[in-house]
């Protein structure tokens, strides 16, 4: 019997925004394995499967326990809100199998990112070049996360900001905005959207100045503009410079 892992992105949370791949390998499968509030996002797809949840903070015993069951011959699903491959359980799982040598069937299965989904929701701050940071430094150390959001700011790149604050990390946004204030006018738009196309979502638009004072948590992503980003009404436009080619 020929076992299948399949790394799977489910998207921002809500099922219209999960692709009809994703739902088949799914539905294919014979084991789920993800973080407990994931599962619960899928649950009417996958709640006649054999269901493994855990805590955030199992990612290991989740890639172990995957891997276990597709070598014994299973299919395996490991989800991922977002996209799996990025700040998602693919990496993870890559690592270990390529660490073990492991011979395994393995798919990912992309899906919608928290840029992506975030950025929709508040106009088109991500039209021109833009990076993404995680200011966990859970696995990252602090001064690696601030030398990029100096090379980023200096490179007058829009920054998506991840993981931007917990109850334990709560200044590594401040710095990230101290920093960025060297090479950014005050008024820079900044977004902030909470939850994503799942319950409570909320959007906002504000500035570099402003933006502390809105309430900021893990669920949160924030899109700093680039020089040239400006609010229109409440929307945030990031210009791909149309207008120096074309007349508008």
């Amino acid at each position: 019997m020929t076992g299948r892992l399949s790394l799977i992105g489910i998207g921002p949370g809500n099922l219209d925004n999960t692709t009809s791949r994703a739902l088949s390998k799914l539905k294919e499968s014979d084991i789920i394995i993800g973080y407990s509030k994931y599962i619960e996002m899928i649950y009417e797809v996958v709640k006649n499967k054999t269901i493994l949840g855990s805590s955030v903070v199992d990612e290991i015993a989740r890639a172990d326990m995957a891997i276990k069951y597709a070598m014994e011959g299973k299919k395996v699903s490991v989800i991922s809100s977002g996209d799996s491959g990025i700040y998602g359980m693919a990496g993870l799982v890559f690592e270990m199998i390529s660490h073990h040598n492991y011979d395994i069937e393995i798919e990912i299965i992309p899906g919608i990112t928290s840029l992506a989904s975030s950025s929709s929701l508040i106009g088109t701050p991500l039209m021109n070049d833009f990076c993404s940071i995680s200011l966990s430094d859970k696995l990252t150390p602090w001064e690696t996360i601030e030398k990029r959001i100096k090379s980023a700011a200096e490179g007058d790149f829009v920054i998506v900001f991840y993981n931007p604050k917990s109850q334990k990390r709560t200044e590594g946004i401040k710095k990230a905005r101290d920093i960025i204030m060297e090479y950014r006018n005050k008024t820079t738009p900044v977004g902030i959207i909470k939850n994503a196309y799942r319950e409570n979502q909320e959007s906002f638009v504000t500035n570099l100045e402003k933006f502390l004072d809105f309430d900021i948590d893990m669920f949160t992503t924030i899109i700093v503009g680039n020089s040239s980003s400006y609010q229109y009404k409440n929307y945030m436009i990031t210009p791909r410079n149309y207008d120096l080619k074309y007349n508008l």
